[in-house]
C-alpha cells in the first residue's frame, strides 16, 4: 500500500505542475513580447520537459512495482496513462517546439506567437493524462482488491 500511495503522490506532483504550465506560466509568457516570450520559452521548455519526464518515470515505476507485489491491474493502468506523456510529447508538442526554436529571437513576428498559442493549448495534454493517471491510482487506493 506505501509504494502505491508514492505513486499517486508523484502522480499528483506531475498534474500540479502540467496545471501550473497551463495556468500560470504560458499565459505570463504570452504576456511577453514576441522575441522575450520565445526566450523565455526556450529557457523553460527544457526544464519543464525534464521535471515531467522524471515525475513521469518514478511515478510509472513505483506503479509497476505496487502491481508486482499487489498484483492489482488498476497500477499498470495508472503507470502506463503517465507514461503516455513521452509519446505525447515527442509526437504532439516536439514538432511545434522545432518550429519555435527556429524562430530568431530577436525578430518580432505573428507566425511565432500564433505557434506559442498552439504550443500552450497542446500543453494541455499533460494535464489530462495527469488526471488519468491520478484517477486510476485514486481509484486503486480507495477500492483496493
Amino acid at each position: 500500500m506505501q509504494i502505491g500511495s508514492y505513486a499517486f503522490a508523484v502522480a499528483a506532483a506531475y498534474l500540479g505542475a502540467a496545471i501550473y504550465i497551463g495556468f500560470v506560466e504560458h499565459p505570463a509568457r504570452l504576456k511577453l513580447g514576441t522575441s522575450a516570450m520565445v526566450r523565455e520559452w526556450a529557457a523553460s521548455d527544457h526544464r519543464g520537459a525534464i521535471l515531467l519526464t522524471t515525475l513521469s518515470l518514478v511515478s510509472a515505476s513505483l506503479a509497476f512495482v505496487h502491481c508486482r507485489f499487489g498484483g492489482d491491474v488498476r497500477w499498470i493502468i495508472g503507470g502506463l496513462a503517465i507514461l503516455t506523456s513521452w509519446p505525447y510529447d515527442y509526437f504532439v508538442l516536439v514538432p511545434v517546439s522545432v518550429w519555435l526554436c527556429a524562430v530568431p529571437p530577436e525578430k518580432d513576428s505573428a507566425p511565432a506567437r500564433k505557434l506559442m498559442r498552439d504550443w500552450g493549448l497542446l500543453a494541455w495534454g499533460y494535464t489530462l493524462i495527469g488526471l488519468t493517471a491520478c484517477g486510476a491510482f485514486a481509484w486503486a487506493l480507495e477500492q483496493p482488491p
